[in-house]
């Protein structure tokens, strides 16, 4: 019996989909443009998507096997839909691709994707920190270490695709989606985004990057508003982390956003999706769909008149599959390829990059076997202990004026607040128990999630702690207000376990759909905490949110201030070990914390007239900056040195310093590189990141750290659209935060303006020493 060329994997890969692509219907084609999505329409209790009930299909079982007569690209959210047993849900999988494997001419299995922005969003998988959290940590191995072990668990079950890493930008920390982000900066976004793609695809699982472009600039900060984000904002702030990941990361798909920006929406703009992405980048696979984000194009959007027509749209901008059900790539397109209205050309295309990526990942090899792994623990002993790890080194002391913190073993402590003991205070939306859990109240957790309440009983068990929920999230009611003040009285120290509740479209205070009006903490909270403070017992502030809350109201107020952002199932151990003293804080501010709820947005990335003048009554300055963050122990910065202070536009400079922990404890700290351009054509940010070391150091130790930057660290988008590197004055400024410089190198680039591509350097290469 002689193979087809296609089922050759001696082959290469391009003739293997070349020779299949010639045998396939027209049908077989389209079929692989579309994933499915079994029970999308009858999921009980609330939708997991934007418009899920009226966006997405019935399936009888006779519509699935006719359906899968003609193949299946894709199968959407096995796991992560409704609540399933991880070995039971891996079998059904493996059935599931049985069925397609034989229904079809071909036998090709279809590819299984889910979410895993946080973990594996799936019953009884482990809920790691939110991807702010990771941003917070400065610490990109770590991450990448955490998206290998995810990309593992996704693998040992049956799934090809993980729908992750969110690389968007915060513009506006009002959006509910912050805590999907990872900051504030694109410096940041871009490496630790790039970290999370690298241990995702490490593990064989395609990584898709999201949302591609521009998503998290909406207007007014509303979910899926328009954004009017200029030229060089898209260029400079929203596009780098996408480059960063693509180029370091290999990610090999790509997730359309649902916005529009200038008019003209992300799935149908082939500027983004084919110039840009393809043609500048060079990007060679999937680009798929924002879920019903093709369908959007006619009923949100109104740049289509039909399904067809934003089949249409949507093929020729560039996206290839269509998310997370068939609407539009179905029979719609089918009938219009036939009707001569859509270049079967564009099938073509989109079926090639499709078949393309099963063929990189095995699925068109002769006896390709759908079997899951044979034991299967998607929340380990090694993942949790991961999950604590970063959760530690995620959590950050913003204060702690008098050294409050750490707490002594056995003072007397009142813990108040509606988050102290709610496990689902530690997660953000896009966990299991947050994301579908709440759908179907009558199953267990899944996993085991301590709160900061048990976590601090366990922490020091020797201390008297009492408790009082105080008020809830985000209700008016202000009833338990007095036992909190009791309890309080008669307290030495009062831990205030204030924050979010994660949910999606509205039914939380962060999350998908849960934008805010302002940086007011939610409901009675600060009313709460102005209660407390007045008792006169010391207060520590503990945060757990999903975005950054104004906080000057209580600016001196507060006995120490402790910051974190959805940490994830071991986040309490780590909050209780950060106030026992356990953990040394290391945690550093991914977005700032402003002053005022109001006269926002704001971001550090502000040019001149961003900043504080004396035109305005309204001072955006933020109580605590990003990057910022303290620790129990000190550092000193010492030998600061540079090279020549002059290079070429194309040139290089190495500056150093030599950091040591003076203190009595180990610690973490984060050295952070900023540039500031005092003259440009256009105007530019005052500071901006582009570079940073974490430096984990024992008692006395020192490491000395150079950074080595390059001129192209510089460029920005010019007038004329084009990114350039200009000759002239900057300052390199090494500092612990963007408003705390310790050392500055100033230099001059001399030489012609010089235009940089696709190709240009993105990271500032470091290196780390000892010290003798």
């Amino acid at each position: 019996m002689t193979t087809a060329p296609w089922r050759d994997p001696a082959l290469p890969a391009a003739t293997r989909v070349d020779d299949l692509l010639s045998r396939m219907t027209l049908e077989e084609k389209t079929a692989q443009l579309y994933g499915v999505w079994v029970g999308a329409s009858t999921t009980e209790g609330g939708e997991v998507a934007p418009l899920q009930r009226e966006m997405a299909a019935d399936f009888s079982d006779d519509d699935w096997a006719e359906l899968i007569t003609h193949g299946l690209g894709q199968l959407t959210r096995p796991f992560g839909t409704a609540p399933v047993d991880p070995a039971l849900g891996a079998q059904a999988l493996a059935r599931a691709q049985r069925r397609i494997i034989a229904a079809g001419r071909f036998g090709i299995p279809a590819l299984a994707h889910e979410e895993c922005l946080a973990g594996f969003t799936a019953w009884r998988a482990t809920a790691y920190p939110v991807p702010l959290a990771w941003g917070a940590t400065f610490d990109p191995d770590l991450v990448e270490e955490m998206a290998r072990r995810i990309g593992q668990d996704l693998r040992s079950v049956g799934v090809h695709q993980g729908l992750a890493p969110v690389l968007d930008v915060v513009r506006d920390p009002r959006w509910g989606r912050v805590e999907e982000t990872i900051g504030e900066d694109p410096y940041l976004v871009g490496t630790v985004g790039a970290a999370y793609v690298r241990g995702l695809e490490s593990a064989g699982i395609v990584a898709t990057l999201k949302h591609f472009a521009g998503y998290a600039a909406s207007a007014g900060a509303r979910n899926q508003a328009p954004v009017r984000a200029g030229v060089r904002e898209f260029a400079d702030i929203t596009l780098p982390p996408f480059e960063l990941a693509l180029r370091e990361g290999r990610a090999r798909s790509v997730m359309a956003a649902y916005t529009d920006t200038d008019g003209v929406p992300a799935s149908a703009d082939p500027g983004l999706l084919t110039e840009l992405l393809r043609d500048s980048w060079g990007f060679t696979g999937t680009v798929v769909a924002d879920y019903f984000g093709i369908g959007f194009l006619q009923t949100q959007h109104r740049v289509a008149g039909s399904e067809a027509q934003a089949a249409h749209v949507a093929l020729t901008a560039g996206v290839d599959v269509e998310l997370p059900t068939l609407k539009c790539y179905g029979r719609p397109l089918l009938d219009a390829v036939r009707a001569g209205e859509v270049p079967e050309s564009l099938i073509d295309r989109a079926a090639r990059r499709v078949l393309l990526q099963k063929c990189e990942l095995g699925l068109l090899d002769e006896g390709w076997e759908p079997e899951p792994a044979t034991r299967i623990n998607l929340d380990s002993a090694a993942n949790r202990a991961l999950a604590g790890r970063l959760a530690e080194e995620s959590v950050v002391l913003l204060d702690n004026p008098d050294g409050l913190l750490p707490l002594a073993p056995d003072t007397r402590i009142a813990v108040v607040g509606p988050r102290a003991a709610d496990a689902l205070a530690m997660l953000g939306c896009y966990s299991f128990p947050s994301h579908v859990l709440p759908h179907h109240p009558e199953v267990a957790m899944g996993i085991e999630i301590p709160t900061v309440l048990q976590a601090l009983r366990a922490e020091l068990p020797d201390a008297k702690v009492t408790f009082a929920e105080g008020c809830g999230v985000s209700d008016p009611d202000t009833a338990g207000f007095e036992e909190a003040v009791a309890r309080t009285a008669e307290a030495d120290v009062c831990v205030a376990v204030l924050g979010d509740r994660a949910g999606l479209f509205g039914r939380g205070t962060s999350g998908e759909g849960c934008d805010a009006t302002d940086l007011r903490l939610p409901g009675v909270q600060a009313e709460l905490l102005d209660t407390l403070v007045a008792t006169g017992v010391p207060v520590i502030l503990v945060l757990l949110t999903g975005r950054p809350y104004a906080l000057g109201r209580w600016d001196g107020r507060l006995g120490a201030v402790v910051q974190a952002f959805f940490p994830g199932e071991e986040g309490g151990p780590a909050v209780a070990g950060v106030l026992s003293g356990r953990v040394n804080p290391s945690g550093r501010l991914p977005v700032s914390v402003p002053q005022l709820p109001g006269g926002q947005p704001w971001t550090y990335l502000q040019p001149p007239l961003g900043l504080r003048v004396e035109v305005s009554n309204l001072d955006p300055t933020p109580l605590y900056p990003f990057g910022h963050g303290r620790s129990y122990t000190e550092f000193d910065w010492a030998d600061f040195e540079g090279t020549a202070p002059e290079i070429t536009t194309d040139g290089s400079y190495d500056l150093s310093l030599t950091v040591r922990n003076t203190g009595e404890r180990a610690g973490a700290e984060v050295v952070q590189l900023y540039l500031h351009d005092p003259v440009a054509t256009v105007t530019r940010p005052d500071v901006r990141l582009i570079g940073y070391q974490r430096l984990e150091l024992e008692p006395g130790a020192a490491r000395r750290v150079t950074f080595r930057f390059h001129a192209d660290l510089s460029a920005f988008t010019d007038r004329s659209g084009r990114r350039v590197v200009e000759p002239g004055a900057l300052e390199l400024r090494l500092a612990v935060s963007s408003a705390d410089v310790r050392h500055t190198a100033r230099l001059d680039l001399a030489g012609p303006v010089r235009e940089v591509g696709p190709d240009r350097r993105l990271r500032c290469e470091t290196e780390v020493s000892g010290v003798g």
